[in-house]
Order: C-alpha cells, then sequence, then structure tokens
C-alpha cells in the first residue's frame, strides 16, 4: 500500500536563504533543539549519502530512526531523505521518504517570500495497513514553523 501526505507553508524569506536552511543540516540542528531529543550525524557532511539518527523524546511513539540523505537538488532546492533504520520500518514499513521543495512564491513579484512543501512518501506491506494511520504531517508542519521563525529572526 502506497501513500502520501503534503502541506505547503509560505515563508516571508527569499527561496534562496530559506533553501540554505533547508538543503544543509541547519534545518537538522533546529529540529534537535526544538522537537527532538537528539540527532547525531553517523556519516557525511549534510550532502547526499549523509546519514544521521533522529531520537524522538519520550512519549513520542518512535523511539529513533536512521534516516540518509538521498536526494538533494541545489538547482531545483530538493531535499529528499529516506529512513534506512528503526522508525516506521520496524512497522511493516518498506519505504518512508521526506521531501522538502522550496519554490519561489508565485503571487509575489518581489521575491521577498517562497512556498516551502514537505511531502511524505511510504509504502507499507499489506498485512501492516493499518499501520499508515500512523503516517502524519504534524510533526513536519511544527519543524516549518520552527524553521520560519528561524529564517524570519535571522533576516
Amino acid at each position: 500500500m502506497f501513500g502520501s501526505l503534503s502541506d505547503e507553508v509560505e515563508v516571508k524569506v527569499a527561496a534562496e536563504k530559506a533553501w540554505q536552511m533547508y538543503g544543509t543540516l541547519e534545518l537538522a540542528d533546529i529540529a534537535a533543539k526544538n522537537i527532538l531529543e537528539s540527532l547525531e550525524v553517523i556519516e557525511g557532511d549534510g550532502g547526499v549519502g549523509t546519514i544521521v539518527t533522529v531520537t524522538f523524546k519520550p512519549g513520542s511513539g518512535i523511539s529513533y530512526y536512521k534516516e540518509k540523505f538521498t536526494v538533494i537538488d541545489n538547482e531545483k532546492r530538493v531535499k529528499e531523505a529516506e529512513i534506512i533504520e528503526g522508525g516506521f520500518l520496524d512497522f511493516g514499513f518498506t519505504l518512508y521518504r521526506v521531501r522538502f521543495e522550496v519554490k519561489d512564491n508565485p503571487n509575489d513579484t518581489t521575491g521577498s517570500s517562497c512556498l516551502v512543501k514537505t511531502t511524505i512518501e511510504y509504502e507499507v506491506k499489506e498485512e501492516h495497513a493499518a499501520n499508515a494511520s500512523f503516517v502524519t504531517i504534524e510533526p513536519f508542519v511544527i519543524l516549518m514553523q520552527f524553521a520560519n521563525e528561524h529564517l524570519l529572526s535571522s533576516s
């Protein structure tokens, strides 16, 4: 069973400035400071192939997972990461991918704002299809809010 969820927010900074955060480990730092127990870079420097261990606060339902950055396209401003150990994989998922896209805001001719879209794509074995209900975009919406606040305060 395949599924996807997404959400998009407007950010009041230029797309290039937002990408400087979303396309790097800076976004991971914001997540670690605000919504995670910890985040540790296991391998890499933030580019494609980087592996991080994400540890959640107690009571989150998932204790940890490791994810690998599989796409970082600076031209299109797209970043993707897939869980490679733990997390949703422990609940019968065969794929759990998160994509961030930073786009120019078509309604802003001044270039002073952009749109950030987060998409979760997942695939779960049929015998675990009920576990698809565990997937929620909400933590990423919260992360985008913290990221937006960080971008605005550093403008």
